[in-house]
């Protein structure tokens, strides 16, 4: 039982849990792509649209990975440093003040913490419970065919 809990729930609760601010994102992007626009705009950044689009394609395609175990530790490294980048970019802390200091330093943060996250699974890898184990185990057994 614990074998379970250690190699195949728990790796999966995490990645749902880390796959939750990545959905929550891109749907931010979706929903809301001028104010992202212009939200990057007054970062100075420049080929908005191209790097929009690159970023909602990181985030559903590695949450998607994250989710299945499909590729997981590539789409790990990733998202890995594509949040750098984000963070680094979007998030400069250092250069504000006031609220806006205290905000961007709690979203700086929170993505460290993501971030960790997903250096742990590019290292360890997704867990036991992912889509091509079910499909294994279902082959081997003569489910599949």
């Amino acid at each position: 039982m614990r074998d379970v809990l250690e190699r195949g729930l728990a790796p999966l609760v995490a990645r749902v849990l880390i796959i939750a601010e990545f959905a929550i994102a891109a749907n931010g992007k979706i929903q809301g792509w001028d104010g992202q626009a212009a939200y990057m705009a007054a970062h100075g950044m420049h080929f908005i649209g191209p790097l929009l689009g690159a970023a909602l394609i990181i985030e559903v395609l590695g949450s998607l990975c994250l989710l299945t175990g499909v590729w997981s530790r590539k789409a790990a490294v990733v998202m890995f440093v594509y949040l750098g980048i984000v963070s680094v970019c979007l998030h400069d802390f250092w250069s504000m003040s006031g609220m806006a200091a205290g905000v961007n330093q709690t979203q700086f943060f929170k993505n460290l913490g993501i971030m960790g996250g997903l250096l742990m699974i590019s290292a360890f890898g997704p867990g036991r419970w992912v889509v091509r184990h079910a499909i294994r185990s279902r082959t081997a057994r003569g489910e599949v065919g």
